[in-house]
């Protein structure tokens, strides 16, 4: 990692308190849970395509740190577990590698070996999503973003139901309600990526103003 400037502190804490505003405004209950998703969901994994990978999951654990101190500390187990899920989806979106596609394997084998996810054994067929999306996730931007979610999906639920616990019957009362909302979470993934790569474009091509090491995509830019 090269010496970091003083600029390059200033925007990363920019980013890392954006990130922190998001996670205080909800979108909607997580499945199986009292906890909710919030705007920061749509944000999160899209930092490593900005800053590089391990800047990414560095200002992206700041955020769940600052927010989790913010809430108290919750020793919660399944508050516990949200922090985690986030942190591969940042590793799918930000680059193609061999982990985006071992990674939901293990999730699936994880969730089988589980009592309950033996008689739920349909519940994680759903991470096969980001296992065939690996191949086109250079491709296609949405495409990318459904791999991305499932990723956090696959982590999630195999931490969930070893740590949490919940009745196969229940996961499989899941099955119709996931791909709606995982296919809302690809879609703002998306849509908030290609705000942001245009913002940030702008404030560089139009306004001069320098964001220090943030990597853009062309295609989503400012001509």
């Amino acid at each position: 990692m090269k010496n970091i400037t003083k600029k390059q502190i200033i925007f990363l804490i920019i980013f890392t308190l954006l990130g922190f505003g998001l996670m205080q405004i909800p979108f909607t209950k997580i499945i199986g849970s009292n906890l909710k998703f919030s705007l920061f969901d749509f944000y999160g994994p899209i930092a490593g395509s900005f800053v590089g990978s391990i800047w990414g999951l560095i200002v992206v654990g700041a955020m769940q740190i600052i927010n989790w101190g913010w809430h108290g500390f919750s020793l919660d187990i399944s508050v516990i577990i949200r922090l985690f899920p986030v942190l591969f989806s940042i590793l799918y979106f930000s680059r193609k590698s061999k982990l985006n596609f071992i990674l939901p394997i293990i999730c699936m084998v994880a969730f089988w070996i589980h009592p309950e996810g033996r008689g739920a054994w349909l519940y994680p067929l759903y991470w096969l999503i980001p296992i065939v999306a690996y191949f086109f996730q250079e491709k296609s931007l949405l495409i990318k973003a459904l791999g991305t979610t499932f990723t956090a999906h696959a982590v999630g639920g195999a931490l969930w139901i070893w740590f949490i616990g919940m009745k196969s019957e229940v996961w499989l009362s899941l099955i119709p309600v996931v791909w709606k909302e995982r296919g809302l979470m690809a879609i703002g993934i998306t849509l908030t990526y290609i705000a942001f790569n245009y913002l940030m474009s702008l404030a560089i091509n139009k306004f001069k103003i320098q964001l220090p090491f943030v990597k853009l995509n062309p295609k989503y830019s400012v001509k």
